[in-house]
């Protein structure tokens, strides 16, 4: 719902990245070598509005706040909506787009912390900025761990005296020369990209301007579409009064250089700048923050899509959104801190920033223009929509690909390896699928012989209820595996075989199961239907099923004289017994691969080994779960072929 209240955290956790751009982007559109040029600061303004308004408020505000999954936003979430079997290369764009997000967002913390704190070059030239830099970014990280509840509460108003803070300084300014008011005019973007040789490369530096797009909608299930649509509004009067009044300062002293002047902080009054100064550090936190929470909801999502390996997911709150996953922090930590040991200063910073970003902006307007398809727009509507946003994107790409040697190729190599990451687990998971599909069986043929086998008093008893996590759906198949460890070498007696598959739905929050009871008393298949950004408690989720199904009647408990021998420590549940039993799949040696393929399993049981272990993911008590290990076999044996071995005849 749209409220005072909403809008203040709307305020706090979508706006950081794109709140913080005039920090620095009008002195990456001027530079800090050549002479202040008019027309560059007024086309420069010009073409830094029109982004905001086509590329910010037009398509992602507007349009892509429409293809909603249930409430949330974000490339993967768009993914889903628009998969398909005959559609399955759109999971490229997918992967490239979520990839360039996480590598773009390794250089946003460093870059908008040390923008803020080299504002304290103002009162001291000589003052060491990056061990504060350092310092700042690392308290983030740790405080992750803790959750952001209760800070978050401040985000709100924070960011809203940031805001106030921007447009009233602009207005300041903007009072000393009405001419900068001739920037909204978009025949000054068109002059600054024709008259100006260096015009159409400046557009990588206006494209800082709206690097932060993509969280408006990747944090549309925190906000909501109509708060962020309203508190756009503000934001982006703000934002340009703000580029406004650096602009009318910048005309002011034109022929002059900037030399490592921020036309952000030489605008304000000197009794306020340290009050500037630390406004502006607590903006680039919350911006810092506002990245970090959305890797982890990235990172979260990949997994759920088969696009990341397991990895450990902590949960600080209960509040909707707070996610805390520790492998991930750390590796942006370290990538933080090795962006400001690399670059030092911010300046250099700008020059390697948003290249990375481009590419995702151009995987979800492809997406996008397939949403629109599903959704029977018309095509003469969906044609220039794509025609235009590839047109805009492309020339941001075009001209921020002059920053590959000056830092860009930074995010590009960890874009990369995330991207790599992505495909082998993806493709993996193909080839697991293809033998899980030949190698399933009907749980009918075997029904007969697992209710002997639970009544079978000579056979050792196992456990009360012994359970297998599978990965077929299906309410009558499991895999072959899973026999093979119930009946051979020693025989696994139970009262009720329990048979558990989670599927990752396309929506975000479903929390649903069902479930077959195949043999009353002996054989029961669960299917859980969890979100792709619900919690896995399988453990909890199991039991509640199971009390569920022994208030109900359809299974009852099973008091023999093993239960009734143990009485006397009082009523013991047998439905509490539970026996997991995890089955860790390796790569057989009688596999017959392609040299891609087992270059691709390779890597991933390599990515297997490092990730968390299955009792973890699936949230289960590691003091009933038992591990084995079952051969992952691909293709057909060959390792007899061409052998021949013959027996030897004794004389």
């Amino acid at each position: 719902k749209i409220t005072i209240a909403s809008l203040f955290v709307t305020l706090g956790i979508i706006y950081g990245d794109i709140g913080t751009s005039p920090l620095y982007v009008m002195k990456a559109i001027v530079g800090e070598k050549n002479p202040i040029d008019a027309m560059i600061v007024l086309g420069g303004i010009s073409c830094v509005f029109w982004t905001l308004t086509l590329q910010t408020t037009l398509k992602y505000v507007i349009l892509t706040l429409r293809a909603d999954n249930n409430g949330e936003g974000g490339i993967f979430s768009l993914f889903t909506l628009v998969k398909d079997k005959k559609r399955a290369w759109l999971v490229y764009p997918a992967m490239i787009g979520g990839a360039a997000l996480l590598a773009d967002g390794i250089i946003t913390p460093p870059i908008s912390v040390a923008s803020a704190v080299e504002g304290l070059r103002v009162l001291n030239k000589d003052i060491p900025t990056i061990p504060i830099v350092i310092a700042i970014i690392s308290v983030i990280f740790l405080f992750q761990r803790f959750g952001t509840a209760v800070v978050g509460k401040a985000f709100g108003p924070i960011m809203l005296i940031w805001f106030l803070m921007l447009g009233a300084l602009g207005i300041g300014q903007i009072v000393n020369n009405f001419n900068v008011l001739n920037a909204l005019n978009p025949y000054y973007a068109f002059r600054l990209l024709t008259d100006k040789p260096e015009g159409f490369w400046l557009l990588g530096a206006v494209f800082l301007c709206t690097t932060g797009a993509e969280a408006l909608y990747s944090d549309l299930g925190h906000c909501g579409r109509g708060n962020i649509r309203i508190s756009w509004i503000f934001v982006k009067i703000t934002l340009i009064l703000n580029y406004m009044g650096q602009g009318a300062w910048l005309m002011a002293r034109e022929g002059k250089k900037l030399h490592t002047d921020n036309p952000f902080y030489t605008i304000m009054p000197e009794w306020f700048l340290v009050i500037g100064i630390f406004i502006a550090t607590l903006a680039a936190i919350i911006a810092s923050q506002a990245l970090i929470t959305g890797s982890f909801t990235l990172i979260s999502e990949a997994i759920r899509l088969k696009f990341w390996p397991k990895v450990t997911l902590n949960y600080p709150s209960n509040e909707k959104g707070q996610l805390y996953v520790p492998s991930v922090n750390w590796l942006l930590w370290a990538g933080c801190i090795g962006i400001v040991l690399y670059f030092h200063e911010s300046s250099n910073m700008e020059a390697a920033y948003g290249l990375a970003i481009t590419l995702a902006m151009l995987m979800t307007t492809i997406l996008l223009g397939y949403y629109l398809h599903l959704k029977k727009t018309p095509i003469w509507v969906i044609i220039p929509f794509i025609g235009l946003y590839f047109a805009i994107e492309i020339s941001f790409l075009i001209a921020n690909l002059t920053k590959f040697f000056h830092g860009g190729f930074v995010t590009l190599i960890i874009g990369a390896v995330i991207m790599l990451v992505m495909l082998v687990m993806y493709r993996a998971s193909n080839i697991k699928r293809e033998l899980t599909d030949k190698e399933k069986v009907k749980l009918n043929d075997y029904k007969d012989s697992l209710k002997d086998l639970s009544h079978d008093q000579k056979i050792p008893f196992y456990a009360t209820n012994l359970v297998y996590l599978t990965s077929i759906e299906n309410e009558d198949e499991i895999e072959i595996n899973i026999l093979k460890s119930i009946f051979q070498k020693q025989p696994k007696r139970a009262d009720i075989y329990w048979f558990i598959h989670v599927k990752t739905t396309d929506e975000p929050n479903t929390m649903e199961y069902d479930y077959n009871i195949l043999a009353e008393e002996d054989i029961v298949k669960i299917c859980f239907y969890l979100g792709f950004r619900v919690e896995n408690r399988i453990d909890v989720f199991f039991k509640k099923v199971v009390d569920t199904l022994l208030a109900n009647g359809e299974i009852h408990k099973n008091k023999d004289e093993r239960i009734n021998k143990y009485n006397q420590i009082g009523e013991l549940n047998p439905a509490d017994d539970f026996r997991f039993v995890l089955l860790k799949s390796f790569l057989s040696n009688e596999n017959k691969l392609s040299w891609l393929d087992n270059l691709i399993m390779d890597g991933y049981f390599v990515l297997k080994n490092v990730s968390t272990s299955d009792e973890n993911w699936f949230g289960l008590d590691p003091s009933s779960v038992v591990v084995e290990k079952a051969p992952l076999v691909v293709g057909q044996n060959t390792q007899s072929e061409g052998i021949d071995l013959k027996r030897r005849i004794k004389k």
